[in-house]
């Protein structure tokens, strides 16, 4: 065989040998698949660490810092030790909303109002004032005709009603606000045409959850005539006129004791020699 030729042969048959020889290792690694992190029901964004991962890594394929990172995951110690299979928790999104099924039907939601806090009631009585003094006594009745006006100064509440008068007279006869918030309230009351007022027909209450507030408002009738005697109860009349002669007698009498001293203080006079001589 030619040297040369043999030569050429034994080089093909080494270089077949040394590409069996190498190892299946050599060959380039596969590219490794970053597992993709996905919001669970209840909105919490979680990452399972992978065989090489650390901080730096993590915090990057989910465009959030190291600092961001740690304060997600309270547990990590102060080096950010990662191991595999630990679950981090990257975010948070909004939770999902759990479909309905397509056989349910959807009714109508049932709205529970909600009550007023803080409850309280006022009670407004327009009486007759008939001896004009501005305090009503038992036997001064409620007016009607008239109108009661509630209103709270920050516009919780307004609320009108007019004056009546009671069939029993043994209930409160005033008019009375209930259920109504506490607050500060101005109460008004417009008065029959034939009353004159006796005192400010407005008037400024605060009030608190569980008061009852009683306001009263007295008006005198035009048509009466006010007795001085009466008001001094039964028999007045008859005690001012025995007053009245009691004073003319002290009067009369005083007028006589004064005569009496002016006569018995007057000098007295004779007549001598037809002179008048004086003492």
């Amino acid at each position: 065989m030619n040297p040369k030729r043999f030569f050429v042969l034994l080089t093909l048959v080494g270089l077949l040998l040394f590409g069996l020889w190498l190892p299946a290792g050599a060959a380039p690694k596969a590219q490794q698949e970053i597992p993709t992190s996905t919001p669970g029901t209840d909105g919490r964004i979680l990452y399972i660490v992978q065989p090489g991962d650390n901080c730096f890594r993590v915090a990057a394929l989910h465009g959030i810092t190291v600092d961001q990172l740690r304060q997600l995951n309270s547990k990590l110690d102060e080096n950010c030790t990662l191991t595999e299979g630990q679950e981090l928790l990257i975010g948070i999104a909004a939770a999902a909303t759990p479909t309905a099924p397509a056989n349910v039907v959807v009714g109508t939601p049932t709205v529970t109002p909600t009550p007023l806090s803080g409850l309280t009631e006022v009670c407004v009585l327009l009486f007759n004032d008939r001896n004009g003094d501005s305090l009503r006594q038992e036997d001064e009745p409620a007016v009607a005709g008239g109108a009661v006006s509630l209103t709270e100064i920050n516009g919780k509440y307004s609320g009108s009603q007019d004056t009546v008068i009671p069939s029993d007279p043994t209930v409160y006869q005033g008019v009375c606000f209930t259920n109504i918030p506490e607050g500060t309230y101005n109460v008004t009351v417009a008065i029959p045409d034939n009353y004159n007022p006796t005192m400010e027909l407005s008037y400024s209450l605060k009030v608190k959850a569980g008061d009852r507030a009683f306001v009263d408002f007295g008006a005198q009738s035009q048509d009466v005539v006010v007795d001085p005697g009466a008001e001094e109860g039964n028999g007045g009349g008859g005690t001012s006129v025995v007053l009245g002669i009691f004073g003319a007698l002290l009067l009369l009498g005083g007028a006589g004791l004064g005569y009496y001293a002016w006569r018995s203080n007057k000098p007295e006079s004779k007549l001598s020699g037809g002179g008048i001589l004086r003492k």
